[in-house]
């Protein structure tokens, strides 16, 4: 894992990594709409992460499926409420992940862009956290799991 004193070099990117699990057995279903080669849906689902990031993820993402192309895209909106590298909590959003799963094999890859909501004001530090997301697989419920790795860059006052 990454160094637990992110205040090292606070100038500096620093790298992370970790695992998470994506509940989707409990996520919560908005919408469903038909399309020629599949269906879009929008849903409200939580994801915890463990490891250098650690916390929860409130995850609303725009799910595009193509079952011609056997392949889903999600894009949408995340928030992370939690610590990164051992720091006080932080609250920060993504608008700009993007995940594309193989329906055939299951294979799951992603890029998560965290950082401070642009009109949410904030006195102390935040993050920007850039990370690549690999499926590694299911738990015995179904939910998929996951390793991430990337950096952070403390941004803001110590």
């Amino acid at each position: 894992m990454g160094t637990s004193d992110a205040a090292a070099d606070p100038r500096q990117p620093v790298p992370v990594e970790g695992t998470g699990i994506h509940h989707f057995t409990s996520a919560v279903v908005h919408s469903q709409e038909e399309t020629p080669t599949g269906m879009i849906q929008r849903s409200t689902d939580i994801v915890s992460l463990d490891g250098d990031l650690s916390g929860r993820i409130l995850y609303h993402p725009i799910s595009v499926f193509d079952f011609a192309n056997n392949t889903l895209v999600n894009t949408g909106s995340q928030v992370f409420s939690g610590t990164v590298l051992g720091s006080d909590p932080v609250i920060l959003h993504d608008d700009r992940f993007r995940f594309e799963v193989d329906l055939a094999t299951g294979a799951t890859t992603g890029q998560v862009h965290l950082s401070r909501s642009n009109d949410a004001p904030h006195p102390g530090s935040w993050y920007d956290c850039d990370l690549e997301v690999t499926g590694t697989g299911q738990t015995a419920d179904g939910d998929a799991t996951f390793a991430y790795i990337g950096t952070c860059l403390r941004r803001g006052q110590p």
